[in-house]
Protein backbone atom coordinates (compact mmCIF):
# COMPACT_ATOMS: atom_id res chain seq x y z
CA UNK A 1 0.00 0.00 0.00
CA UNK A 2 1.24 3.38 -1.04
CA UNK A 3 1.76 6.01 1.48
CA UNK A 4 2.11 9.81 1.23
CA UNK A 5 4.61 11.95 2.82
CA UNK A 6 3.67 14.33 5.61
CA UNK A 7 4.46 17.42 3.57
CA UNK A 8 1.97 16.53 1.06
CA UNK A 9 -0.72 19.54 -0.49
CA UNK A 10 -3.84 19.44 1.58
CA UNK A 11 -7.04 20.12 -0.94
CA UNK A 12 -10.95 20.36 -0.19
CA UNK A 13 -13.43 18.01 -2.26
CA UNK A 14 -14.58 21.05 -3.54
CA UNK A 15 -11.45 22.08 -5.08
CA UNK A 16 -9.84 18.45 -6.16
CA UNK A 17 -13.56 18.65 -8.22
CA UNK A 18 -13.06 21.48 -9.81
CA UNK A 19 -9.29 20.21 -10.20
CA UNK A 20 -10.57 17.37 -12.11
CA UNK A 21 -13.49 19.10 -14.04
CA UNK A 22 -10.53 21.73 -15.78
CA UNK A 23 -7.94 18.84 -16.68
CA UNK A 24 -11.01 16.61 -18.55
CA UNK A 25 -12.26 20.04 -20.52
CA UNK A 26 -15.12 20.91 -18.55
CA UNK A 27 -14.20 24.20 -16.73
CA UNK A 28 -12.82 26.91 -18.56
CA UNK A 29 -13.22 28.14 -21.55
CA UNK A 30 -12.53 25.56 -24.24
CA UNK A 31 -10.04 25.41 -26.83
CA UNK A 32 -11.55 25.85 -29.99
CA UNK A 33 -8.57 26.47 -32.57
CA UNK A 34 -6.84 22.89 -31.50
CA UNK A 35 -10.66 21.28 -32.25
CA UNK A 36 -11.32 17.93 -31.77
CA UNK A 37 -7.54 16.94 -32.15
CA UNK A 38 -6.63 18.89 -28.89
CA UNK A 39 -9.53 17.08 -27.04
CA UNK A 40 -7.97 13.82 -28.28
CA UNK A 41 -4.24 14.87 -27.11
CA UNK A 42 -5.60 16.53 -23.82
CA UNK A 43 -7.47 13.85 -22.93
CA UNK A 44 -5.11 10.91 -24.08
CA UNK A 45 -7.54 8.71 -24.84
CA UNK A 46 -11.18 8.51 -26.13
CA UNK A 47 -13.15 5.27 -25.58
CA UNK A 48 -14.74 3.54 -28.39
CA UNK A 49 -17.77 1.46 -27.80
CA UNK A 50 -20.60 -0.47 -30.23
CA UNK A 51 -23.37 1.42 -29.09
CA UNK A 52 -25.20 4.44 -30.85
CA UNK A 53 -27.91 6.10 -29.67
CA UNK A 54 -27.46 10.04 -30.04
CA UNK A 55 -24.18 9.15 -31.60
CA UNK A 56 -21.26 6.71 -31.05
CA UNK A 57 -19.08 7.78 -27.66
CA UNK A 58 -15.91 8.42 -29.51
CA UNK A 59 -18.10 11.27 -31.16
CA UNK A 60 -20.04 12.27 -27.47
CA UNK A 61 -16.64 13.13 -25.88
CA UNK A 62 -15.74 16.03 -28.42
CA UNK A 63 -19.33 16.94 -28.36
CA UNK A 64 -19.59 17.31 -24.61
CA UNK A 65 -16.55 19.44 -24.48
CA UNK A 66 -16.77 22.06 -27.88
CA UNK A 67 -20.55 21.99 -28.27
CA UNK A 68 -22.10 21.27 -31.75
CA UNK A 69 -19.08 20.33 -33.83
CA UNK A 70 -19.78 18.22 -37.06
CA UNK A 71 -19.85 14.68 -36.89
CA UNK A 72 -17.80 14.91 -40.34
CA UNK A 73 -15.25 16.72 -38.66
CA UNK A 74 -14.66 14.70 -35.66
CA UNK A 75 -14.07 11.62 -37.86
CA UNK A 76 -11.30 13.50 -40.29
CA UNK A 77 -10.00 15.10 -36.86
CA UNK A 78 -9.27 11.45 -35.46
CA UNK A 79 -8.06 9.83 -38.77
CA UNK A 80 -7.18 12.18 -41.30
CA UNK A 81 -3.27 12.36 -42.15
CA UNK A 82 -3.11 9.81 -39.27
CA UNK A 83 -2.90 11.82 -36.13
CA UNK A 84 -4.60 8.59 -34.20
CA UNK A 85 -4.32 5.27 -34.27
CA UNK A 86 -6.69 2.92 -32.35
CA UNK A 87 -5.04 0.32 -29.62
CA UNK A 88 -6.00 -0.92 -26.20
CA UNK A 89 -5.87 1.46 -22.97
CA UNK A 90 -8.87 1.52 -20.98
CA UNK A 91 -10.44 -0.06 -23.96
CA UNK A 92 -10.25 0.22 -27.21
CA UNK A 93 -9.69 3.34 -27.54
CA UNK A 94 -8.43 6.46 -30.25
CA UNK A 95 -5.48 7.37 -29.02
CA UNK A 96 -2.98 10.51 -30.31
CA UNK A 97 -0.38 9.12 -32.66
CA UNK A 98 2.20 10.49 -30.23
CA UNK A 99 1.61 8.00 -27.83
CA UNK A 100 2.64 5.01 -30.42
CA UNK A 101 5.75 4.43 -28.49
CA UNK A 102 4.11 4.53 -24.53
CA UNK A 103 2.49 1.10 -25.54
CA UNK A 104 5.67 -0.85 -27.05
CA UNK A 105 5.25 -1.89 -22.86
CA UNK A 106 1.82 -3.47 -23.90
CA UNK A 107 2.60 -4.95 -27.51
CA UNK A 108 6.01 -6.94 -26.16
CA UNK A 109 3.66 -8.09 -23.23
CA UNK A 110 1.41 -9.40 -26.46
CA UNK A 111 3.84 -10.78 -28.21
CA UNK A 112 5.32 -12.94 -25.47
CA UNK A 113 1.62 -14.11 -24.13
CA UNK A 114 1.77 -17.97 -24.28
CA UNK A 115 -1.82 -18.69 -24.35
CA UNK A 116 -4.63 -17.24 -26.67
CA UNK A 117 -8.14 -18.18 -26.78
CA UNK A 118 -8.67 -18.41 -30.22
CA UNK A 119 -6.17 -20.77 -32.24
CA UNK A 120 -3.88 -19.37 -34.76
CA UNK A 121 -4.24 -21.23 -38.50
CA UNK A 122 -0.82 -21.84 -39.92
CA UNK A 123 0.11 -19.59 -42.47
CA UNK A 124 -2.48 -16.82 -42.14
CA UNK A 125 -0.38 -14.11 -40.35
CA UNK A 126 1.83 -14.21 -42.72
CA UNK A 127 -0.81 -14.13 -45.55
CA UNK A 128 -2.63 -11.61 -43.94
CA UNK A 129 0.72 -9.22 -43.90
CA UNK A 130 1.24 -10.30 -47.40
CA UNK A 131 -1.72 -9.25 -48.26
CA UNK A 132 -2.19 -5.78 -46.42
CA UNK A 133 1.13 -4.91 -47.81
CA UNK A 134 -0.06 -5.54 -51.46
CA UNK A 135 -3.25 -3.80 -51.01
CA UNK A 136 -4.05 -2.52 -48.01
CA UNK A 137 -5.65 -0.38 -46.32
CA UNK A 138 -8.43 -3.17 -46.11
CA UNK A 139 -11.33 -4.15 -43.51
CA UNK A 140 -11.31 -7.79 -42.13
CA UNK A 141 -13.95 -8.68 -44.54
CA UNK A 142 -11.80 -7.47 -48.01
CA UNK A 143 -9.17 -9.42 -46.01
CA UNK A 144 -11.27 -12.36 -46.44
CA UNK A 145 -13.99 -11.97 -44.03
CA UNK A 146 -14.43 -11.85 -40.13
CA UNK A 147 -16.28 -14.60 -39.07
CA UNK A 148 -16.87 -18.03 -39.70
CA UNK A 149 -20.31 -18.45 -38.81
CA UNK A 150 -23.04 -15.55 -37.40
CA UNK A 151 -21.84 -15.94 -33.85
CA UNK A 152 -20.21 -12.62 -32.50
CA UNK A 153 -17.39 -14.24 -31.41
CA UNK A 154 -16.72 -16.68 -33.44
CA UNK A 155 -13.74 -15.44 -35.83
CA UNK A 156 -12.45 -16.34 -39.16
CA UNK A 157 -8.41 -17.28 -38.92
CA UNK A 158 -8.27 -14.29 -41.03
CA UNK A 159 -9.45 -12.01 -38.15
CA UNK A 160 -7.82 -13.56 -35.91
CA UNK A 161 -4.48 -12.93 -37.27
CA UNK A 162 -5.38 -9.45 -38.42
CA UNK A 163 -6.54 -8.78 -34.77
CA UNK A 164 -2.90 -10.62 -33.36
CA UNK A 165 -0.99 -8.12 -35.55
CA UNK A 166 -2.72 -5.22 -34.16
CA UNK A 167 -1.97 -6.23 -31.22
CA UNK A 168 1.52 -7.12 -31.42
CA UNK A 169 2.34 -3.39 -33.30
CA UNK A 170 2.92 -5.02 -36.52
CA UNK A 171 -1.07 -3.35 -38.13
CA UNK A 172 -2.71 -0.20 -37.02
CA UNK A 173 -6.36 0.35 -36.98
CA UNK A 174 -6.02 3.71 -39.25
CA UNK A 175 -10.08 4.56 -39.10
CA UNK A 176 -13.29 3.22 -38.64
CA UNK A 177 -15.56 2.84 -41.58
CA UNK A 178 -19.50 1.38 -40.96
CA UNK A 179 -18.10 0.82 -37.78
CA UNK A 180 -15.70 -2.11 -39.00
CA UNK A 181 -11.68 -1.43 -38.39
CA UNK A 182 -9.61 -0.40 -41.46
CA UNK A 183 -5.78 -1.92 -41.02
CA UNK A 184 -3.11 -0.84 -42.27
CA UNK A 185 0.73 -1.96 -41.69
CA UNK A 186 2.42 0.30 -39.07
CA UNK A 187 5.30 0.93 -41.07
CA UNK A 188 3.08 2.97 -43.98
CA UNK A 189 0.73 4.54 -40.86
CA UNK A 190 2.76 5.04 -38.15
CA UNK A 191 5.57 8.14 -38.69
CA UNK A 192 8.80 6.93 -38.81
CA UNK A 193 10.08 8.65 -35.61
CA UNK A 194 7.51 7.44 -33.87
CA UNK A 195 7.57 3.46 -35.24
CA UNK A 196 9.51 1.95 -32.05
CA UNK A 197 9.42 -0.10 -29.32
CA UNK A 198 12.90 1.57 -28.21
CA UNK A 199 11.02 3.08 -24.47
CA UNK A 200 11.58 0.07 -22.02
CA UNK A 201 8.94 -0.97 -20.01
CA UNK A 202 9.31 1.41 -16.74
CA UNK A 203 10.00 4.24 -19.27
CA UNK A 204 6.90 3.65 -21.02
CA UNK A 205 4.64 2.68 -17.60
CA UNK A 206 6.48 6.13 -16.02
CA UNK A 207 5.14 8.49 -19.04
CA UNK A 208 1.88 6.82 -18.87
CA UNK A 209 1.29 7.72 -15.11
CA UNK A 210 2.37 10.96 -15.15
CA UNK A 211 0.07 11.52 -18.83
CA UNK A 212 -3.16 10.09 -16.64
CA UNK A 213 -2.48 12.45 -14.02
CA UNK A 214 -2.59 14.83 -16.07
CA UNK A 215 -5.31 14.63 -17.83
CA UNK A 216 -7.45 13.02 -14.44
CA UNK A 217 -5.57 16.87 -12.90
CA UNK A 218 -6.10 14.50 -9.55
CA UNK A 219 -6.36 11.24 -8.66
CA UNK A 220 -5.45 8.38 -5.94
CA UNK A 221 -3.71 4.94 -7.14
CA UNK A 222 -6.91 3.34 -8.46
CA UNK A 223 -7.92 6.33 -10.74
CA UNK A 224 -4.24 6.87 -11.92
CA UNK A 225 -4.24 2.91 -13.26
CA UNK A 226 -7.72 2.81 -14.38
CA UNK A 227 -7.05 5.35 -16.95
CA UNK A 228 -4.77 3.02 -19.20
CA UNK A 229 -5.55 0.06 -17.30
CA UNK A 230 -2.18 -0.80 -15.63
CA UNK A 231 -1.64 -2.91 -12.71
CA UNK A 232 -1.46 -1.17 -9.24
CA UNK A 233 1.90 -2.62 -8.64
CA UNK A 234 3.39 -0.98 -12.09
CA UNK A 235 1.75 2.34 -10.78
CA UNK A 236 3.57 1.92 -7.82
CA UNK A 237 7.19 1.46 -9.12
CA UNK A 238 7.26 4.51 -11.23
CA UNK A 239 4.56 6.91 -9.33
CA UNK A 240 7.58 8.43 -7.20
CA UNK A 241 9.55 9.45 -10.20
CA UNK A 242 6.21 10.69 -12.55
CA UNK A 243 6.27 14.52 -12.07
CA UNK A 244 3.01 13.86 -10.16
CA UNK A 245 3.10 14.83 -6.69
CA UNK A 246 1.29 13.89 -3.80
CA UNK A 247 -1.86 15.48 -2.20
CA UNK A 248 -4.36 14.72 0.32
CA UNK A 249 -8.21 15.45 -0.61
CA UNK A 250 -11.03 16.11 2.46
CA UNK A 251 -12.98 12.86 2.83
CA UNK A 252 -10.99 10.75 0.09
CA UNK A 253 -9.75 8.73 2.62
CA UNK A 254 -6.98 7.41 0.22
CA UNK A 255 -3.06 8.88 -1.00
CA UNK A 256 -3.78 10.84 -3.63
CA UNK A 257 -1.52 12.69 -6.72
CA UNK A 258 -1.59 15.83 -8.85
CA UNK A 259 -0.52 17.24 -11.63
CA UNK A 260 2.03 20.00 -10.29
CA UNK A 261 0.69 22.82 -13.14
CA UNK A 262 -2.85 21.72 -11.76
CA UNK A 263 -2.17 23.02 -8.53
CA UNK A 264 -0.37 26.35 -9.23
CA UNK A 265 -3.66 28.24 -10.85
CA UNK A 266 -7.32 28.25 -9.26
CA UNK A 267 -9.41 26.15 -11.33
CA UNK A 268 -11.97 28.99 -13.44
CA UNK A 269 -14.10 30.21 -16.03
CA UNK A 270 -17.32 29.24 -17.42
CA UNK A 271 -19.11 25.58 -16.18
CA UNK A 272 -20.19 23.78 -19.70
CA UNK A 273 -23.93 22.02 -19.36
CA UNK A 274 -24.33 19.03 -20.90
CA UNK A 275 -24.93 15.23 -21.59
CA UNK A 276 -22.01 12.71 -20.99
CA UNK A 277 -21.49 9.53 -22.54
CA UNK A 278 -21.37 6.28 -19.88
CA UNK A 279 -17.76 6.48 -21.29
CA UNK A 280 -16.88 9.53 -20.91
CA UNK A 281 -13.44 9.45 -19.31
CA UNK A 282 -14.69 12.01 -16.70
CA UNK A 283 -17.18 9.32 -15.27
CA UNK A 284 -16.02 6.34 -16.93
CA UNK A 285 -14.70 5.08 -13.39
CA UNK A 286 -17.69 4.25 -10.77
CA UNK A 287 -15.82 4.79 -7.63
CA UNK A 288 -13.84 7.71 -9.13
CA UNK A 289 -17.58 9.26 -10.23
CA UNK A 290 -19.03 8.32 -6.52
CA UNK A 291 -16.18 9.98 -4.68
CA UNK A 292 -15.80 13.10 -6.84
CA UNK A 293 -19.16 13.83 -7.35
CA UNK A 294 -21.93 11.58 -5.12
CA UNK A 295 -23.25 10.26 -8.01
CA UNK A 296 -23.99 6.56 -8.28
CA UNK A 297 -23.77 5.56 -12.27
CA UNK A 298 -23.69 2.55 -14.39
CA UNK A 299 -24.17 1.59 -17.97
CA UNK A 300 -27.74 -0.48 -17.87
CA UNK A 301 -27.34 -1.26 -21.66
CA UNK A 302 -26.61 -5.15 -20.58
CA UNK A 303 -28.74 -5.11 -17.78
CA UNK A 304 -31.96 -7.12 -18.59
CA UNK A 305 -34.65 -4.34 -19.67
CA UNK A 306 -36.85 -5.43 -16.32
CA UNK A 307 -34.12 -4.45 -14.05
CA UNK A 308 -33.29 -1.33 -15.37
CA UNK A 309 -33.31 1.80 -13.34
CA UNK A 310 -32.15 4.83 -15.16
CA UNK A 311 -32.72 3.56 -18.69
CA UNK A 312 -30.60 1.47 -21.50
CA UNK A 313 -28.06 4.44 -22.54
CA UNK A 314 -28.60 6.43 -19.25
CA UNK A 315 -26.85 10.15 -19.77
CA UNK A 316 -25.67 11.91 -16.83
CA UNK A 317 -26.23 15.50 -17.24
CA UNK A 318 -23.39 17.81 -16.40
CA UNK A 319 -24.28 21.39 -14.94
CA UNK A 320 -22.27 24.19 -12.82
CA UNK A 321 -19.78 21.39 -12.04
CA UNK A 322 -21.79 18.71 -10.80
CA UNK A 323 -23.96 15.55 -12.07
CA UNK A 324 -27.29 17.00 -11.81
CA UNK A 325 -29.70 14.50 -13.18
CA UNK A 326 -29.93 11.76 -15.94
CA UNK A 327 -31.37 11.42 -19.40
CA UNK A 328 -31.77 8.14 -21.57
CA UNK A 329 -32.39 8.92 -24.88
CA UNK A 330 -33.25 8.27 -28.59
CA UNK A 331 -34.31 9.00 -31.27
CA UNK A 332 -37.33 9.03 -33.69
CA UNK A 333 -37.09 10.78 -37.12
CA UNK A 334 -36.28 14.70 -35.93
CA UNK A 335 -37.44 14.16 -32.88
CA UNK A 336 -34.85 13.30 -29.80
CA UNK A 337 -36.62 11.73 -27.55
CA UNK A 338 -35.84 11.58 -23.69
CA UNK A 339 -37.60 7.89 -22.85
CA UNK A 340 -36.60 8.84 -18.94
CA UNK A 341 -35.19 11.94 -17.06
CA UNK A 342 -34.18 11.88 -13.94
CA UNK A 343 -33.71 15.00 -11.92
CA UNK A 344 -31.86 16.37 -9.31
CA UNK A 345 -34.55 18.58 -7.97
CA UNK A 346 -36.08 21.80 -9.47
CA UNK A 347 -33.28 23.28 -9.44
CA UNK A 348 -32.23 20.69 -12.42
CA UNK A 349 -34.79 21.81 -15.08
CA UNK A 350 -33.39 24.28 -16.62
CA UNK A 351 -29.78 23.22 -16.91
CA UNK A 352 -31.17 19.65 -18.30
CA UNK A 353 -33.64 21.38 -20.74
CA UNK A 354 -30.45 23.15 -21.90
CA UNK A 355 -28.53 19.98 -22.15
CA UNK A 356 -31.58 18.19 -23.74
CA UNK A 357 -31.91 21.31 -26.44
CA UNK A 358 -28.30 21.80 -27.60
CA UNK A 359 -27.90 17.73 -28.00
CA UNK A 360 -31.08 18.19 -30.13
CA UNK A 361 -29.74 20.26 -32.46
CA UNK A 362 -26.79 18.85 -32.72
CA UNK A 363 -27.95 15.46 -34.31
CA UNK A 364 -30.87 17.81 -36.34
CA UNK A 365 -33.44 16.89 -34.80
CA UNK A 366 -36.11 20.08 -34.40
CA UNK A 367 -38.22 18.57 -31.26
CA UNK A 368 -38.10 16.99 -28.28
CA UNK A 369 -40.19 14.69 -26.45
CA UNK A 370 -40.03 13.69 -22.86
CA UNK A 371 -42.31 10.27 -22.06
CA UNK A 372 -40.96 9.49 -18.02
CA UNK A 373 -39.70 11.72 -15.70
CA UNK A 374 -38.88 10.02 -12.12
CA UNK A 375 -40.48 13.41 -10.18
CA UNK A 376 -43.71 13.62 -11.69
CA UNK A 377 -44.15 17.12 -10.21
CA UNK A 378 -41.46 18.34 -12.61
CA UNK A 379 -42.54 17.24 -15.53
CA UNK A 380 -44.28 20.26 -16.48
CA UNK A 381 -41.96 22.56 -15.05
CA UNK A 382 -39.50 20.57 -17.75
CA UNK A 383 -42.04 20.82 -20.81
CA UNK A 384 -41.98 24.81 -20.43
CA UNK A 385 -38.67 25.20 -20.13
CA UNK A 386 -38.10 22.86 -23.24
CA UNK A 387 -40.90 24.86 -24.97
CA UNK A 388 -39.36 28.37 -24.41
CA UNK A 389 -35.80 27.32 -25.24
CA UNK A 390 -36.88 25.06 -28.59
CA UNK A 391 -39.29 28.50 -29.63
Amino acid sequence: MTTLPRHATELSADEARRIALRAQGFLGAPDRRAGVRGVLRHLGAVQLDTISVLARSHELIPYARLGAVGRKTIENAYWKDTHAFEYWSHAACILPIEEWPHFAFRRRAYRNRPHWNHALPDGTYDQVVKQLRSEGPLTATELGGAKKTSEWWDWSGTKIAVERALMYGEVVCVERRGWKRVYDLAERAVPQELLHDDLDDTECLRRLVRLAGQSLGIGTRADIADYHRLKAEQVDAVIADSGLVPVVVEGWGRPAWADPAALRTPPRGRHRTTLLSPFDSLIWERARTERIFGFSHRLEAYVPKQKRVHGYFSMPVLAGGRLVGRVDPAREGRTLVAKQVTLDGPRAVPAVAQALTEAATWVDCTDVRVERVDAPELREPLAKELARLLG
